[in-house]
């Protein structure tokens, strides 16, 4: 299995604190890495070399490829999220929670709100192939993020602040 560093790559859809939940089921901790298709072009090819490599290693040369839907690395193209266009999106998840850092490496809590949809944050995944009773895959392990800086937020980061709200006299209204 092979551990890659992803640095400087916005964050999206980030589930670091608590695991996802999918039709009403908690999954796995996961997150979203999109990497600017320009400015992380070696990394890019790095991580396609690994696939590559993973897949001839774990399928001995009788499997040369896997469909592009049973990858971790998709196009951002292909996609309608805002800021996925002209990247590439990277998703790893686990089971257990991954560790989350800020730049000095202290400690990151989730009511830090350091990580949200849209932030920069260096993450460490590690690549893996799956073939088993579910399909064959190649996925990535979310190991870890370390918040980098802040970005604009996309739509799911935005957050309410108090000054959002009016403030109220003692007395509650009588709607009815």
């Amino acid at each position: 299995m092979a551990k890659i560093k992803l640095n400087n790559v916005r964050l999206s859809f980030p589930s670091l604190f608590r695991k996802a939940v999918f039709s009403g089921e908690e999954t796995k901790f996961e997150a979203t890495f999109l990497l600017d298709k320009k400015k992380h072009a070696d990394l890019i090819k790095q991580i396609e070399g690994e696939i590559s490599a993973a897949v001839k290693e774990k399928f001995a040369g009788k499997v040369k490829a896997l469909p592009g839907d049973k990858i971790f690395m998709k196009d951002g193209d292909d996609f309608e999220y805002a800021g996925y266009a002209g990247h590439m999106s990277v998703k790893a998840s686990s089971k257990s929670r991954p560790i989350c850092v800020d730049r000095d490496r202290s400690s990151v809590t989730e009511e830090d709100n350091k990580f949200y949809a849209g932030c920069y944050v260096n993450g460490i995944i590690e690549i893996w192939v799956q073939d088993n009773s579910y399909g064959r895959r190649v996925n990535a392990n979310l190991l870890g993020v370390q918040f980098y800086k802040d970005g604009e937020p996309f739509a799911d980061g935005v957050k309410a602040s108090v000054d959002d709200f009016d403030a109220f006299e003692d007395e509650v209204p009588n709607f009815v």
